[in-house]
């Protein structure tokens, strides 16, 4: 089992020649953050996430978090030390408002430092995750009295946080909830009802854990547009802030599952527990789509992460590993590194690595312009553009973490499939990112229904427009380039007219619409993908390295002459409509099962 190596220098090349790093620097706010000063701060966290939480992650597999008999829970071992070395060393906060004690840097910044930990250790990166999102929520919804109240301690790691979203009997469906919340005249409300799925909703690495729960008041309207948002502290505070009496929440039980096995999925019961609104009444979906919309594109890093620490170890394993002999080699043996199915692999994982770690820095850097331009046609632009991406972020990149980790165990051979080898963990611990967070037919869903329509359409005609200006750039980069940009064009022609049904079909026909939405976005998936590495491409001929431009050039070509042909193929799934999926009822469906002919 390979020790996780940083891919630092991937990182920084990325962030200076890919997504334009050096404007982020230059947005007000952010003049401290210059990019040498950035790429020496992930270095010393590369180290950090190497020396201190890798290490963590086999043992937090094995063992697990439990649940004691007096309903509190223990983390694995070593944890609760590394998370203290974590808060003490101040990377949470890189990224957040310098007001609240953090760093003030970018979020492409901050969703780099997040790779990286995830990378390290998924489980362990979880509670992070989800106490950035909590402060996000608080941040734009909170009141001053509560910033002040929380956010300092959960900007530094101290106390944590978490999202209650789910209830038992509603899944995805948030409007369906029945937790109750009843004014107990003093400002505070008495909340009542349970939760399921709650990441790191109880453990021992902090003193205190700030739930954001969300429930429905006595005559609240039916549906999502009757639920309100809460802060439920585990430990109620005293006057003077500090911790008092422990709040009515209980943690029923711990979920065993696939993976993740070291974040505690916790079942929480909530028995007229002290909470306090946030902003007002029946905003609890708007405040829960600013908690999600931050954990998305962190969950889309998930895939990205496990797969690049899935390829290195199935690099270093098919470098070592010797078996057979290749054509024109001599010998008793070869590494299996030198069988071109090994090699398609590789370079298969390799390429989409690069690709997904691209697109996620492309989001993030709109993100940081949607927030820090002065320029407010800019902003609203660069927001528009965050929209169409997070759910292909998300979407497509948890759907190759599942891929990419699988190919990582497949080169492992009948090894991968023995535990004690360790690939088979990064695939498990994926596997959920394709669900939580909104699964990904949510977000395809979301993509078609609500992203797709942006100005009538335009917003995302224009972004593919701005995607096929590097048809001339490959065009001016030279002939190497031609197979690049040939590829490039019959995809893009293709992408375009699922496009241009979709927002046709969509107005008339939502079902026809939603029925081929998963395909619709694998195609963008694939073409945001290779658009990026052909950027990096061309970018890299200028970059003064001649293995760097060589390597870049490869990865580009390789994409786009054997993966990035399956966006066409997928034209007739995305444009063939709802008949034949609703052709069958559910008798039919089960087929002859059971059945013999007689």
């Amino acid at each position: 089992m390979s020790q996780y190596q940083p891919p630092i220098a991937d990182i920084a090349f990325a962030l200076e020649h890919v997504v334009g790093y050096r404007d982020i620097a230059k947005l007000p706010g952010f003049e401290h953050a210059d990019l040498d000063t950035v790429i020496e701060l992930l270095e010393q966290c590369g180290d950090f996430m190497a020396d201190a939480v890798a290490p963590t992650n086999r043992q937090g597999d094995t063992q697990g978090s439990r649940l004691r008999p007096d309903g509190t829970v223990v983390t694995p071992d070593g944890f609760k030390e590394v998370y203290h070395q974590y808060v003490e060393a101040g990377w949470g906060s890189v990224p957040l408002p310098e007001e609240f004690g953090g760093g003030g840097f970018p979020r492409t910044v901050g969703l780099v430092i997040q790779e990286l930990m995830t990378s390290a250790n998924m489980a362990f990166s979880l509670c992070p995750l989800l106490t950035q999102g909590a402060i996000e929520a608080l941040l734009h919804y909170g009141s001053d009295a509560q910033k002040e109240t929380f956010l300092p301690k959960m900007v530094s790691g101290e106390w944590t946080g978490t999202m209650n979203l789910t209830e038992p009997h509603a899944g995805s469906d948030v409007g369906a909830l029945t937790t109750k919340a009843v004014s107990n005249g003093d400002g505070s409300f008495a909340i009542t009802g349970q939760k399921i799925f709650i990441t790191y909703g109880d453990h021992d690495m902090a003193e205190q854990i700030v739930h954001l729960v969300l429930a429905r008041t006595p005559g609240a309207p039916e549906g999502t547009r009757g639920i309100s948002c809460f802060i439920v502290p585990k430990f109620l505070l005293n006057d003077d802030r500090t911790l008092g009496e422990r709040n009515t929440v209980t943690t029923v039980s711990l979920e065993h599952k696939m993976g993740i096995h070291a974040s505690p999925t916790c079942v929480l019961s909530f028995d007229g527990a002290t909470g306090y609104l946030i902003g007002e009444e029946n905003l609890g979906m708007r405040i829960m789509f600013v908690m999600m919309n931050s954990a998305r594109l962190g969950v889309g890093v998930q895939g990205l992460a496990l797969a690049e620490r899935a390829y290195q170890q199935s690099l270093n394993y098919a470098q070592e590993r010797r078996q057979g002999l290749a054509i024109g080699a001599t010998g008793t043996s070869s590494a299996i590194i030198d069988f071109p199915d090994v090699r398609r692999m590789l370079m298969t994982q390799r390429a989409s690595i690069s690709a997904l770690r691209y697109l996620m820095l492309l989001d993030a850097s709109y993100v940081d312009v949607s927030t820090h331009d002065p320029d407010p046609a800019v902003r609203t632009r660069a927001n528009e553009i965050v929209g169409l991406l997070t759910p292909i972020c998300k979407s497509y990149g948890t759907d190759l973490g599942n891929e990419l980790t699988s190919l990582a165990l497949q080169i492992h051979g009948g090894m991968g499939f023995i535990e004690e080898a360790g690939a088979a963990q990064h695939m498990r611990d994926v596997r959920i990112a394709a669900i939580y967070e909104g699964t990904n037919g949510i977000q395809a869903a979301d993509l078609v229904g609500r992203k797709l329509g942006m100005r009538g359409g335009a917003s995302i005609l224009e972004f593919l427009a701005q995607m096929r200006e590097v048809e001339q750039e490959l065009a001016d980069a030279g002939p190497a380039f031609d197979s690049i940009r040939a590829e490039l064009v019959r995809q893009f022609d293709a992408l375009g007219e699922a496009t241009r049904w979709m927002l046709k079909t969509g107005a008339q026909d939502p079902n026809a619409a939603l029925s081929g939405s998963t395909p619709f976005l694998r195609m963008w998936g694939l073409c945001t993908s290779a658009w990026m590495l052909a950027r990096a491409a061309v970018a890299a001929q200028s970059a003064g390295d001649p293995e760097l431009a060589h390597s870049q050039l490869v990865l580009a070509r390789f994409h786009a002459e054997q993966l990035l042909p399956q966006s066409a193929s997928l034209l007739s799934a995305a444009t063939a409509g709802s008949e034949d999926l609703f052709a069958l009822d559910a008798r039919q469906l089960a087929g002859t099962a059971g059945k013999v002919r007689s």
